[in-house]
């Protein structure tokens, strides 16, 4: 019986740490998407006022 619970408080930890840490990298795909957006944007509106300044 002891086996038994011992074994599902293991699980139970487990999922628990498994949560966290797929939140932590759900966390960071976050902030390097945001972080893409705003360097891929300066990168356009750069080139944008770039082109116009030339012509």
């Amino acid at each position: 019986m002891a086996r038994i619970l011992l074994l599902i408080a293991a699980v139970i930890v487990g999922f628990m740490l498994l949560g966290t840490v797929i939140g932590f990298i759900a966390g960071i795909l976050k902030w390097a998407l945001i972080i893409g957006v705003v360097v891929l944007a300066y990168m356009a509106f750069s080139r944008i006022l770039r082109s116009r300044h030339s012509e």
